[in-house]
């Protein structure tokens, strides 16, 4: 599958929006390692400023945009070439978020993405993988993060079970310990929260599924340094040290009078429901101890974007994954795909298409066009589209899944195009210029033949595209005659004017 090369730049960065804490990590890629070169974190605290309609409060979007204004500096400081952001829990759950999206990309100079669960799973579990010794055996990876707990079953780089649980130390310590009482009643019922919502996961994550348990971020990470602290070992945490934890915390009776070494202040508000999600999960699993990574999201994040200038992007996997699970023609997949990158080739220049993402957007979408076809031919289009949208798509965020599902669901018949309002800009009005090019190649590969098109010169002004044939070829076509006279009235009604000389 074609794909723009990039050069791999001397720094890139990786931003984490978490629901409890903001991080960013930036590191210089040398000799074909990365290398760390400064970390930052500081506790936002985000999902604590959203409300139960799903929108953040002042207080809470305050202090995101000065930490992102901050974060922004560092990185025009250190020039960061590349730089990948991207929301979890908190933003994927909050309603009415654009204004506050473009202010946070505005003070960080880069766009955000909004992440799905199991791509923060993939993500996390990617991090972990490139920050640990590799050993052999199934690895078990938990990450509890402020407003979502996951869950990964992996061997090597490769993940086998992806899950994303919506609960998180931020969400059950103010749903239980709200007023900082730690009481026997509220650790029950916060265990019995955490438990229901890890039953639905308990077969396809038991003990017998893996060989090693691995947990990274806040919550466990600051469990092993309270371990640790009180002479346990190092990055290690097994079941009596959780449940020993959990009997001091009773002890003391509120959050406010629990005092440990390794227990930070900042971590303190959220640490009563982040230790029972764990107690839980290391019950429901049958776990006895499990180790800390230092790797996560953020060094995940690294990884990929690495993945993405080089050639092991996750989406490209993605593709060829959906391509076989919904039976594309492969041979007609490719025959589009080339007639449509030569098409944007032509007029990318006119119509403002020179992103590398514009090839990449509409390769990907001519290689699955023809998805909803393992649905049913009535509407297929329609269905690719739901598909794309919906798909779990690892290595794509949401934002532009729902670009693919745009230029796919409009491939054909009378254009929709009010799922473009959805997009965000550039991508609303440019998709619309995807769609013409990925349209008239579908069109002319209609009959599915192997035998190569005609040449064909493309000139793009505005909303017109005008589109010359050889002399004479159309006359030997009447039915790509007819089908182009059907395909500039449907055009006409979206705006646009199709000439065919």
């Amino acid at each position: 599958m074609p794909r723009p090369t990039a050069r791999i730049p001397d720094v890139i960065a990786a931003v984490d929006l978490g629901s409890n804490s903001f991080h960013m990590v930036v590191a210089r890629y040398s000799h074909g390692q990365l290398i760390i070169v400064d970390r930052i974190r500081e506790m936002v605290r985000l999902a604590a400023g959203l409300d139960e309609h799903g929108r953040l409060d002042r207080n809470a979007v305050d202090r995101a945009l000065e930490c992102l204004d901050r974060f922004g500096q560092r990185l025009k400081d250190m020039k960061a070439e590349s730089v990948r952001v991207v929301g979890t829990n908190t933003l994927r759950q909050a309603r009415r978020k654009g204004a506050f999206l473009d202010r946070a990309a505005s003070a960080l100079g880069h766009p955000i993405e909004i992440i799905a669960g199991v791509e923060e799973a993939r993500l996390i579990y990617l991090g972990v993988g490139h920050t640990m010794p590799s050993e052999p055996g199934r690895r078990l990876v938990a990450d509890i993060g402020g407003g979502s707990t996951e869950l990964i079953i992996g061997e090597g780089l490769q993940t086998r079970q992806l899950a994303s649980l919506h609960m998180g130390c931020v969400s059950m310590s103010a749903r239980f310990f709200d007023r900082g009482e730690i009481t026997e009643k509220r650790v029950k019922r916060a265990r019995l929260a955490a438990r229901i919502e890890l039953e639905p996961l308990q077969a396809a994550f038991a003990r017998s599924n893996w060989d090693h348990a691995v947990g990274t971020s806040g919550t466990i990470r600051t469990v092993g340094d309270i371990v640790a602290a009180r002479g346990g070992p190092e990055s290690s945490i097994t079941s009596d040290d959780l449940e020993g934890l959990i009997e001091v915390a009773l002890r003391a009776g509120a959050v406010d009078r629990l005092r440990l070494p390794g227990l930070n202040e900042e971590r303190l508000p959220v640490f009563a429901g982040g230790i029972t999600i764990l107690a839980e999960i290391f019950s429901m699993l049958g776990m006895q101890s499990m180790r800390i990574a230092d790797g996560a999201l953020r060094e995940g994040l690294l990884y990929d974007l690495l993945g993405r200038l080089t050639d092991e992007d996750a989406r490209v996997r993605t593709v060829r994954a959906m391509e076989s699970r919904y039976h594309v023609d492969g041979l007609q997949a490719a025959r589009v795909e080339v007639t449509t990158l030569e098409f944007l080739r032509q007029v990318q220049d006119d119509w403002e298409l020179t992103d590398p993402f514009a090839e990449l957007v509409l390769g990907w979408s001519a290689r699955l066009h023809e998805i909803g076809l393992d649905i049913s031919h009535s509407h297929y289009h329609r269905h690719g589209a739901y598909l794309l949208e919906h798909a779990d798509m690892p290595g794509f965020p949401r934002e532009e899944q729902r670009l693919l599902a745009c230029v796919v669901g409009a491939h054909r018949r009378k254009p929709h195009l009010e799922m473009l309002e959805e997009l965000p800009p550039p991508w609303h009005i440019k998709a619309e210029l995807l769609i013409v090019l990925l349209r008239l190649a579908v069109l002319l590969h209609r009959g599915r033949s192997p035998a190569s098109l005609p040449p064909i010169q493309l000139r793009a002004k505005a909303r017109v595209l005008e589109v010359e044939f050889p002399r004479r070829w159309l006359d030997d076509h009447p039915l790509t005659s007819a089908d182009l006279e059907q395909e500039g009235e449907y055009l006409k009604a979206a705006g646009f004017r199709l000439r065919v000389v």
